[in-house]
């Protein structure tokens, strides 16, 4: 016999889904005022239906171009995820030999994950401003400053995307099995050969979800841009400075692009992963049928 659910089943999923509408309730409603009509406010009822919003963000608005911003943010965040992935693979491929000074060394590309993101900023801009002086001082009296969105900007933002690419690649490996390679090279493999066609298949998984972290990392980073970012604004910056001055529904159509964006990435990479995976595991199948 079939024994119904108990009735605290259903108080425990009442509770789950009160969670989940608390959770992405507010991102919905974002997401439907962002299509109202020429006539739309901030708050429900919606007037009309339409892509006006939208047309509207990225044509300009007033005094903050947010089309620019966006591209501005995605331009950097394409950068700070391909320097994150090469600097974590390298990292990982050196560190799996002891070196003098590896452990201070580890340490030292870690610490930023311990460190509060404004003292961060505030410490990039602090050195970027010496430098300046020193520039503008001895060497260049024309010198402005060298702050800027692929100098500070792309150095506060790597100090938080490293680490986690770091992390990830030398639990990688860590399990990795050097047979693979010696099996490569007894082949006569050169060392950019195994790399290529041996390590790089096998971890390729892992190396798009470094760059998925690296990507959506420094996409919505916020404290160490504040500080360290130069006379331009990121997307993030300039959505923060809108919230309290921008009173129709274009910053709501601004939070479904940049949502958008980050889930388009985000299936991207899940997707590419797993016809990795796939094909590793028929590649597996037929190498035992093989044997």
């Amino acid at each position: 016999m079939r024994e119904g659910r108990s009735r605290s089943f259903y108080v425990l999923a009442l509770f789950f889904a009160a969670y989940v509408l608390f959770l992405y309730g507010p991102m919905i409603a974002i997401f439907v005022l962002s299509f109202q009509g020429p006539s739309g406010g901030l708050t429900f009822p919606m007037n009309g239906f339409s892509f006006h919003w939208f047309e509207k963000l990225f044509a300009g608005n007033g005094i903050v171009d947010l089309g620019a911003a966006f591209r501005r943010s995605l331009a950097l965040g394409i950068v700070v995820m391909i320097i994150t992935v090469v600097l974590s693979v390298s990292a990982g491929l050196a560190f799996r030999k002891k070196f003098r000074g590896s452990g201070i060394l580890f340490y030292m590309a870690i610490a930023s994950l311990i460190v509060p993101s404004i003292v961060t900023s505030l410490g990039i801009a602090l050195e970027f401003r010496v430098l300046d002086d020193v520039l503008r001082n001895y060497f260049l009296p024309s010198w402005e400053t060298g702050m800027g969105l692929f100098t500070s900007g792309l150095g506060a933002h790597l100090t938080w995307t490293l680490p986690f690419g770091l992390l990830i690649m030398f639990a990688i490996f860590n399990r990795f099995d050097c047979r693979l390679e010696e099996a490569a090279r007894d082949l006569g493999a050169t060392p950019w050969q195994t790399f290529w066609h041996v390590i790089l298949p096998i971890i390729l998984p892992s190396v798009i979800g470094i760059g998925l972290f690296g990507f959506t990392l420094s996409w919505d980073e916020l404290a160490r841009s504040s500080q360290a970012i130069g006379a331009v604004n990121t997307l993030p910056l300039e959505l923060q400075g809108l919230t309290t001055t921008v009173t129709n529904p274009d910053i709501y159509a601004l939070g479904t692009v940049t949502t958008a964006v980050s889930f388009i990435v985000i299936s991207v990479a899940l997707g590419l992963i797993l016809i990795l995976q796939k094909r590793q595991k028929r590649f597996g199948n037929d190498a035992g049928k093989g044997l």
